[in-house]
């Protein structure tokens, strides 16, 4: 059975090559083709992330380039300018479909900042509360080669761990993985199925160091284990694939399925689970134990009665019962110093409170494990 058939939100990739049909420019019926999918997907009700290639393609096309440039700033004007096609090309096929979008450019600085990444994650699970797909690409026209992502396969699998999405498909231009190049050994054996992180997988793609794995199939093989460590499954498959993502859905096994070791509940939890030092606590009444312990919800901050602590947003902090247990741990949503002035008060008066409206939870009972 196919991840995907129990997976109610996916984020989807495609390489340059199926975008831009081999580097000729944005492919408008490839791009019709997996919106119609996506659309059906959507109606299905589930929630869906595009993270797609091919912005310096289209950009040469329209600029008229043969060649793929090497300098940094041509590349980058390259990207700029094919970012266009690229959006319009989704947001016409899309809306063709009844799916509105939403382009969403990401820089490895946006995930690696606490205060962005939180930003980013909030941006993307509003537009897919209100049935927006984003389209999702590196944002070339910022970054240097320090910055990088490096490929789009790791950042489908980061913008996987950051929505907390149940799968990852991977589609390219080969049918999945192979236990060697098909191209050059005709005793090449098909992998249909494999843990995400197997070391073996690696060896076989070359390793780490290899160019036989440069920006092929070792890239999303790391991508795989990646996204593996929030719990989702990763499927490689071949993106001309009549029907993939439909029939991938239905349960049809297409592809290179990479299954995650940890669900992806236990795998975000046993992450809490596992912060020896909390930066902060808060101390809850007895109302609010009732709501986390015996009816399984948020923790609202009119519950709280006391915080302490200088924490961030984002933060793994403790939850205490009134004698001073250790109740639950879970992600703030709220600094310390906010969490002070919004603390036995209702969500009502938080824009006056802190000049913003924001989060009704102190902690969602989404990011927050019972001890």
């Amino acid at each position: 059975m196919s991840l995907l058939s129990s997976a109610r939100r996916i984020v989807v990739k495609v390489g340059s090559s199926l975008v831009t049909n081999e580097g000729r420019g944005v492919d408008a019926e490839a791009i019709a083709n997996w919106s119609r999918q996506l659309a059906a997907l959507a109606a299905e009700g589930r929630e869906l992330v595009m993270v797609s290639s091919g912005a310096i393609a289209e950009g040469m096309k329209r600029l008229g380039w043969t060649t793929r440039p090497k300098e940094l700033h041509e590349l980058q004007a390259a990207a700029a300018v094919g970012q266009m096609g690229l959006a319009q090309m989704y947001e016409s096929q899309l809306s063709a479909h009844g799916l509105h979008s939403a382009q969403v450019l990401l820089t490895h600085a946006d995930l690696a900042d606490r205060e962005r990444y939180l930003n980013a994650r909030s941006t993307l699970l509003t537009l897919m509360a209100h049935r927006v797909l984003p389209v999702i690409n590196e944002n070339d026209t910022v970054v240097n080669d320090e910055i990088k992502f490096g490929d789009n396969d790791t950042l489908g699998a980061l913008v996987a761990n950051l929505v907390e999405a149940d799968a990852l498909v991977i589609l390219t231009d080969q049918r999945g993985l192979y236990s060697a190049d098909p191209r050059k050994d005709p005793n090449a054996r098909f992998i249909d199925n494999a843990q995400a992180g197997d070391p073996e997988l690696e060896l076989m793609a070359g390793g780490a160091g290899s160019s036989i794995g440069r920006g092929g199939m070792l890239t999303k093989i790391l991508a795989a284990k990646r996204a593996a460590g929030s719990g989702a499954g990763t499927v490689i498959a071949w993106g001309r694939e009549p029907d993939v993502l439909l029939r991938l859905a239905r349960g049809e096994a297409i592809g290179t399925a990479l299954h995650a070791a940890t669900a992806k509940l236990q795998a975000r939890k046993q992450w809490m689970v596992d912060h020896l030092q909390m930066r902060g606590a808060v101390t809850v009444d007895p109302g609010a134990v009732t709501k986390l312990r015996g009816e399984g919800k948020s923790l609202l901050p009119i519950g709280v009665t006391e915080v302490q602590g200088d924490f961030h947003r984002g933060d793994v902090i403790a939850v205490l019962a009134p004698d001073g247990t250790e109740l639950a741990r879970g992600l703030a949503n709220y600094s310390g110093a906010e969490s002070r002035l919004i603390a036995r008060k209702p969500s009502s008066e938080f824009e006056s409170l802190l000049g913003y409206a924001a989060e009704p939870e102190l902690i969602h009972r989404d990011n927050l494990v019972l001890r």
